[in-house]
């Protein structure tokens, strides 16, 4: 895999990570500001979109900022499986903290904090 090309848009607040520039791959909504596009039949990252940038990787006074994968939610099992199995890896890890929330013992959700690649205004 050849080095990402990373483009931010400032006017709308949006950084695409490409890992594989022009592969076909499967569009998913991990939350409502993070969409992963997927080798599904490779298990491979093809690009990251992150909207709302700034705001993502701006810490809070108590620490990172943490997601929600709520989008997991809506996936089959075989595709959540997969995905999960990419965030876990190279290159999404460079982009993504993988995490859980425990509310009990008995239910986890998976989170992620962004990683700041550039700085914003």
């Amino acid at each position: 895999m050849t080095n990402p090309t990373i483009r931010y848009d400032e006017a709308s607040d949006t950084l695409t990570v490409s890992f594989a520039s022009g592969a076909s791959a499967t569009g998913l909504e991990l939350n409502e500001h993070i969409l992963l596009r997927v080798n599904k039949a490779e298990r491979q990252a093809i690009s990251l979109t992150f909207l709302d940038y700034s705001l993502l990787i701006q810490p809070d006074e108590l620490g990172v900022r943490q997601f929600p994968l709520t989008g997991l939610n809506q996936l089959a099992d075989e595709t959540k499986a997969i995905v999960l199995d990419v965030l876990k890896r190279e290159p999404v890890r460079d982009y993504l903290s993988l995490s859980v929330y425990t509310p009990t013992f008995a239910n986890t959700i998976p989170i992620v904090s962004v990683k700041a690649v550039l700085a914003t205004a």
